[in-house]
């Protein structure tokens, strides 16, 4: 069953305003997807360890959340709840507390990790970033249920670990274990509570949401239709976090009042990207990469010094990526970023072939694959042009440019008065 008309031109005049305001700004787009709690743009981040085969990273960002959470807990918290204690043992019950939170979160995204390779569908991997964590992936779940068990995984997952540390809050209160261990294990227990149920918001990005768009989606038989109503859900709940947030700034509750503003600017902007993403898929889906590269491609010789390099192409074109060609082969790619790792003075010496980067699957891509792994590859690279390659032949580059100007003309010529 399929939308109304007004509503589908309702969406497609929004999206179109939104690949207009972001081809102005300049903006690409960061690595990933995601199931349940957040959205996939990070910053730096560095792999702490692999779990059942999924690589796990924190975000530099996590660290801020992690010295918040520590200083609440161990001066204001854990001292209102617990008197007496000295000041080093309220610091290591937050520091504990800090350390299970952060297994909290890999707990919850794990489960929906699992879940999602038990259904065959690849996870990228889980980053942990402030304001918690994802489970990334570069496509939406295959069918309706695929998309409620994996997006359920989560709280279950969090209502269970509180049940466990609630198991071990009382165990330990009734056999009189120290303090600290009965502190940090029921604070946790109510926090991993907090987190089930606050993911059970049908509120698109968050679980519920996700849970929200897979029964629509198997109702009405349509992606996304369920899609765009879940994101509307999520964008106006979103947006009542912020006034709530508002709300207790004015009323002097600053700390709490910031959060709840950023969480909501934060949950808004990921609902509409999310759809905007499934708008995306819908109309490069199916279309070769052939379609949108430029044939007349300027590349350079790897003998060439970076010098040369500056003053014969990067100043004439104003390109930040040139092929590297050797005898009809195309052997790499140099960015123009890459010349900052050579100081000035070496430049007449040092030749592309010392700082180019070979090809390889992140800045290659074949001329019949599908655009759409186009656009993700770019935004999992950051990267914005890619070499279209036929074998060792270089036939086109395929910029990400190129496809949002496609998309933007697009969704102005659909659009009908």
């Amino acid at each position: 069953m399929q939308d109304s008309t007004h509503g589908t031109m309702l969406h497609k005049r929004e999206v179109a305003g939104f690949f207009r305001r972001n081809e102005l700004a300049g903006v690409t787009y960061g690595s990933g997807h995601f199931i349940g709690d957040q959205t996939t743009m990070f910053g730096k981040s560095i792999t702490l360890f692999y779990l059942f085969g999924f690589r796990v990273k924190i975000d530099l960002s996590w660290l801020i959340l992690g010295m918040l959470v520590s200083w609440t807990l161990a001066a204001g918290v854990f001292p209102a709840l617990y008197h007496g204690l000295t000041p080093m043992v309220y610091w290591s019950m937050g520091v504990a507390g800090v350390a299970l939170l952060l297994f909290s979160i890999v707990f919850h995204e794990l489960c929906h990790s699992l879940v999602a390779r038990y259904y065959g569908f690849p996870i990228k991997g889980i980053t942990l970033f402030i304001f918690g964590g994802v489970a990334e992936m570069d496509q939406e779940p295959p069918t309706a249920k695929s998309e409620f068990w994996m997006a359920a995984a989560g709280p279950a997952s969090s209502a269970l670990l509180a049940a466990g540390l609630y198991a071990v809050h009382n165990i330990a209160v009734h056999g009189h274990w120290p303090v600290p261990v009965i502190g940090v294990a029921g604070y946790l227990g109510n926090l991993n509570l907090i987190l089930a149920l606050f993911n059970l918001v049908p509120a698109f990005p968050l679980d519920g949401g996700r849970i929200l768009r897979a029964v629509l989606w198997g109702w009405k038989r349509n992606f996304e239709w369920a899609t765009r109503i879940a994101s509307r859900i999520g964008a106006a709940f979103g947006m009542a976090l912020i006034v709530l947030g508002v709300f207790a700034f004015i009323t002097g509750n600053v700390i709490a009042g910031l959060w709840w503003a950023l969480i909501g600017l934060f949950l808004r902007a990921a609902a509409r990207m999310s759809y905007q993403r499934v708008m995306i898929g819908r109309e490069l889906q199916g279309e070769p990469v052939s379609r949108f590269m430029n044939t007349h491609v300027v590349s350079v010789g790897p003998a060439i010094t970076l010098r040369a390099l500056v003053d014969d192409y990067l100043f004439k074109y104003h390109f930040k990526m040139y092929p590297v060609v050797d005898g009809g082969k195309v052997i790499g790619c140099v960015f123009s970023d890459q010349l900052k790792t050579v100081p000035h003075d070496e430049w007449d010496h040092v030749q592309v072939r010392e700082v180019m980067q070979p090809c390889c699957a992140e800045n290659t891509i074949p001329p019949g694959r599908d655009a759409m792994q186009a656009w993700q590859l770019m935004r999992g690279s950051g990267r914005s042009r890619l070499m279209v390659v036929d074998g060792e032949r270089l036939v086109g580059i395929v910029t990400l440019r190129d496809l949002m100007e496609y998309l933007t003309l697009k969704f102005d010529l659909e659009h009908k008065p």
